[in-house]
């Protein structure tokens, strides 16, 4: 596929205009002017359009809390204890949820699939494409490292508070969270143990499996993402502290609604910050939300500020929600362009979910995640025209018999509503 005349927005604050992006083998194979290429390749022109790597979710329960709703269909909340580290959430995910297609439809080609927030840990998120598939292992993104959910704030201590169960207050709270982190050290040194015995020559067992402290010991030992829901900015202090305590990474914290009120902090600890644009005042921690939150964060020197949804309607959306947020910024006097704004959806959320050598830029040898949209994405007008994932057209706007159908939609749709290509 050549994709040429278009507007282009790389994924990592660059803009060109009037290019050529070649497609080849499920690759970017190149992205510039009078490309070489194949003589039999398909060309679209895409004069007056826009050209955009696929958008990227970095928090999403679909699958999880699949349509339509209700008990039979929450998977998400693993209420049970306080520490539920050992629940993966890839093992409720329902790949048949009408709310994947949805998500298609409005550009999102990857999506991070996390357990809720009422727990301390609430367990492993999965990164997956966004593809039909049987089983959800059809579905995942090959090579992405598992993530860990923790949570700090109102939810946990609400929960279990209500129980008469620890933790009932913010100071439960961070003494489950240090205590749970001692036994991981513990057992990590078991493991270690073991295997210098191994390496030794003695004959020696394993430390007995524990799924909880096995997800805990893989974030210290750097394999697993921490990604911590957390919204008020001195408790964000607070968890970076434990971080340092124990000697781990948090790579993104999620809602951070203030966010922008340790904007540099963030940067300088290398950690993003996963945002609305908008949404606030639903409860107390996130009462003192503005606006320009990610456009403050991004504005901080090193700063990685992304958009997520949260929601099976915002993710349909994530292009208008950038909109509102590089406007909110705008207003403020911060010099923030579309080519900017796009990370926000594309490379930034890439790189919180360790996939950014994979996905989130138009750059040669990346996966050929590609959005090409009616106009400039960041309007309300603007619709994606076609998703390619891996170089694969998965999106068609014009033609309607080629979307995707789950097993949900076809049982309760009546025969006939739709007409079949011959």
């Amino acid at each position: 596929m050549l994709i040429r005349n278009a507007i282009v927005l790389t994924g990592d604050g660059e803009r060109l205009d009037g290019v050529e992006i070649l497609l080849l083998d499920g690759r970017v194979a190149a992205v510039g002017e009078g490309l070489e290429r194949p003589e039999d390749i398909r060309v679209i022109d895409a004069e007056g359009r826009w050209v955009t790597p696929g958008l990227i979710d970095v928090h999403s329960h679909l699958g999880n809390y699949a349509a339509p709703g209700g008990d039979a269909l929450a998977d998400g909340n693993e209420l049970t204890a306080p520490n539920t580290a050992g629940v993966w959430a890839e093992h409720g995910v329902w790949p048949q949820d009408p709310q994947f297609p949805l998500a298609l439809i409005g550009g999102v080609t990857t999506l991070h699939v996390l357990p809720g927030s009422g727990n301390l840990f609430g367990g492993r998120g999965v990164t997956l494409k966004n593809v039909p598939g049987r089983q959800v292992q059809d579905m995942k993104f090959p090579g992405a490292p598992h993530s860990l959910k923790m949570a700090c704030g109102e939810n946990p201590k609400r929960v279990y508070g209500s129980r008469n169960q620890m933790p009932g207050s913010r100071m439960g709270n961070l003494f489950g969270q240090r205590s749970a982190w001692i036994q991981a050290q513990a057992y990590q040194r078991r493991l270690d143990s073991h295997e210098q015995a191994l390496a030794d020559g003695e004959d020696a067992d394993p430390p007995e499996r524990d799924l909880v402290l096995e997800t805990l010991a893989g974030v210290l030992r750097g394999e697993i993402l921490v990604h911590n829901h957390c919204y008020r900015a001195d408790e964000m202090g607070l968890m970076l502290d434990v971080a340092e305590e124990f000697g781990y990474r948090i790579t993104a914290f999620h809602h951070a609604t203030e966010a922008y009120k340790i904007a540099d902090v963030l940067a300088s600890a290398e950690v993003c910050a996963a945002v609305w644009a908008d949404w606030w005042g639903f409860k107390m921690e996130a009462l003192d939300a503005i606006e320009a939150n990610a456009a403050l964060v991004h504005a901080a020197e090193g700063g990685c500020a992304i958009i997520h949804s949260d929601s099976p309607r915002d993710i349909q959306r994530l292009n208008q929600e950038a909109a509102k947020a590089m406007a909110a910024g705008r207003r403020m006097g911060l010099a923030i362009d579309e080519a900017d704004a796009i990370r926000w959806l594309t490379g930034n959320a890439a790189k919180a979910l360790g996939i950014a050598e994979e996905t989130g830029l138009l750059r040669p040898g990346l996966a050929a995640d590609v959005v090409l949209w009616s106009g400039n994405p960041f309007s309300v007008y603007s619709r994606p025209e076609k998703v390619w994932i891996d170089g694969v057209l998965r999106h068609d706007r014009s033609d309607t018999d080629s979307r995707w159908r789950t097993d949900f939609d076809l049982g309760l749709t009546p025969a006939g509503q739709w007409e079949v290509a011959p």
